[in-house]
């Protein structure tokens, strides 16, 4: 009896031994987890110092819209998951006039970082960024806003970016027939008209017959979602001989996409880069691509390097791939003209000229 009890007992010694080898591997996996994280993140985000980061998002719409505004949360949420990270906070559809409480409110819940989605709700930002320097602030501010000493800004330029879309219009127009197309926005804001006369510009450049016309289907100022006014706008355009539209929407970018593919139009998108890969039931013609997560995703790296600081703006170029007009299933001629409209955008003295025209007029400069 005696000999077997130690048997046991040694049987069991070597149990728990086994049982601790495995422990403390599994301790050493995770702390191989946390020194995956690289520690340039958090020395430049990490505010509280706790070895983690919170990301606030402050959206001006909805944050499940599937197009602009989503396109940051969306990055946001992967990129806190693939760190080990808490999920974002997400403000969502905040109006101009309560910006300043609601991002104030998103800066108390104990963030590191706020991603802003659009320079529309950015005018706080001056006050807030005193308010809270411990954050880091940055904006997808688009057109531009205004330098402040606490905001890293990222912008691009809307003309350009448009005018490959007109041109990718123009080659959607001459593979699948009709002249006339529709330009579905808010309410005629400056960033719009850029936009539209941009587009309107590529779209002649392929076919000088071929038309747009800007219909605003939302209440001013900023409401891009009004999806009643949008569907119905495009219904009175195909009745009036549309057959293309350009749905410049956030939270009734879907619903337009989803009467042009009923009705048998093309249809594009404003913003996300995902478009021609989704399997949502739409059939998207292309997209205009001006992604905030994946500006976001770019803008990253150049913060941590300390090429974009905290007072400092980047412009992304015009790039194909990155940002611009994009054809989910372009004819070999029409993708031969798309990549030259990106090419003319970025070496052409006189394109460029008549699109800095078009910012002018449109920002009250020309």
């Amino acid at each position: 009896m005696t000999r077997r009890l130690t048997r046991i007992l040694w049987l069991l010694a070597a149990l728990f031994a086994v049982l601790a080898l495995v422990a403390a591997g599994c301790g050493n996996d995770d702390d191989d987890d946390e020194s995956a994280v690289d520690p340039a993140l958090l020395e430049t985000f990490d505010a509280d110092g706790d070895g983690t980061l919170t990301i606030g998002v402050a959206a001006a719409g909805p944050r499940d819209d599937q197009g602009y505004y989503q396109s940051l949360v969306d990055f946001a949420e992967n990129f806190s998951a693939e760190n080990g990270f808490a999920p974002p906070i997400v403000s969502d559809n905040i109006g101009a006039a309560e910006a300043a409480q609601a991002m104030s409110d998103l800066a108390d819940q104990g963030v590191d970082v706020i991603l802003v989605g659009a320079s529309e709700i950015a005018e706080p930002l001056a006050d807030l960024t005193e308010q809270y320097p411990d954050i880091f602030w940055y904006c997808n501010c688009g057109a531009g806003f205004p330098e402040i000493a606490g905001l890293a800004q990222a912008t691009d330029w809307g003309a350009p970016i448009h005018y490959t879309a007109g041109v990718a219009m123009g080659a959607a127009l001459a593979d699948h027939g009709g002249d006339t197309a529709v330009f579905l926005g808010c309410c005629d804001l400056n960033f719009e008209q850029e936009a539209y006369n941009a587009t309107v510009a590529g779209l002649q450049s392929v076919d000088p017959s071929y038309t747009m016309e800007y219909v605003s289907t939302g209440g001013f100022p900023y409401d891009f979602d009004n999806s009643a006014n949008a569907t119905a706008a495009l219904t009175n355009a195909i009745a009036e001989g549309a057959t293309l539209a350009y749905a410049y929407l956030g939270g009734a970018l879907n619903p337009v996409g989803q009467l042009a593919t009923e009705e048998g139009i093309a249809v594009f998108a404003a913003g996300p880069a995902d478009i021609c890969s989704r399997d949502d039931g739409i059939a998207w013609t292309g997209a205009i691509v001006f992604d905030g997560g994946l500006y976001a995703q770019q803008a990253l790296p150049r913060i941590i390097s300390g090429d974009l600081t905290e007072g400092a703006t980047y412009q992304f170029p015009t790039e194909q791939g990155l940002n611009g007009g994009e054809l989910c299933d372009p004819s070999a001629e029409a993708a031969a003209m798309l990549a030259d409209a990106f090419e003319a955008v970025t070496t052409d003295g006189e394109l460029l000229g008549m699109l800095g025209g078009i910012s002018g007029a449109a920002y009250g400069g020309g």
